[in-house]
């Protein structure tokens, strides 16, 4: 049963939402979910974000928690006695946000040019994806995760955009595996975590959004 002190209102291909379920999941705390329509979203997720107006929000005790590196770390200090996320040391604690960040602020940006354009831009773009992702797996290193041998921060960041990247691979026309074994191998390992694997949406829906909306901008 749902706990009702806790509800995410989400967008169901959100990979920011999807991290927040993981999150949820690995906590093993049950919530009441609401699918929100990004075109039209409710006016209580624009009153409860007022400041960015998207999704993810999350409510605990009726007071909400925006924006998802910030939502999953309030899952993982709120809810400390099950499956840390975070590392307890400060330095490890710092890197982690690091990695999520860049995970945000590069990775995700990359990945978004790789399905939104054609031709050299797109090209360009999928050479960036690359070097993004080995960057990547160099600081993954030998560990199975990036949080050492159980999923972290970073893995809880990283993954959900897994599916996006198969959408990639199919209106780009590359095969991450070949790119990126090393990538392909730890997101092969995470989707043994339960956890993992009931949260991500179907790839393949996620790419026919993506390819209807190429279509609406006229790249296919």
């Amino acid at each position: 049963m749902a706990d009702p002190e806790v509800v995410m209102f989400n967008f169901w291909a959100s990979p920011f939402g999807t991290r927040v379920r993981i999150a949820l999941a690995e906590k093993g705390i049950k919530y009441e979910y609401k699918e929100e329509d990004l075109k039209n979203k409710s006016p209580l997720v624009l009153q409860m974000n007022p400041v960015h107006q998207k999704v993810p929000v999350l409510t605990h005790n009726g007071k909400p928690v925006c924006e998802s590196l910030v939502i999953v770390e309030y899952i993982d200090e709120v809810w400390k006695d099950k499956s840390p996320l975070l590392p307890s040391e400060p330095y490890q604690r710092a890197q982690s946000r690091f990695w999520a960040d860049y995970v945000d602020k590069k990775f995700h940006e990359v990945a978004r040019k790789v399905g939104t354009s054609k031709g050299e831009e797109q090209e360009t773009a999928k050479k960036e994806l690359f070097d993004c992702l080995k960057l990547l797996e160099a600081e993954l290193g030998d560990k199975p995760h990036f949080g050492g041998d159980n999923i972290g921060f970073v893995d809880v960041a990283l993954i959900p955009f897994y599916d996006w990247v198969y959408a990639c691979e199919k209106c780009a026309h590359f095969n991450i595996e070949t790119e990126c074994p090393k990538f392909t191998a730890w997101a092969k390992r995470c989707m043994q975590n339960e956890s993992v694997a009931n949260s991500l949406p179907d790839q393949h829906k996620v790419y026919d959004l993506v390819m209807l909306t190429r279509k609406k901008y006229g790249l296919d």
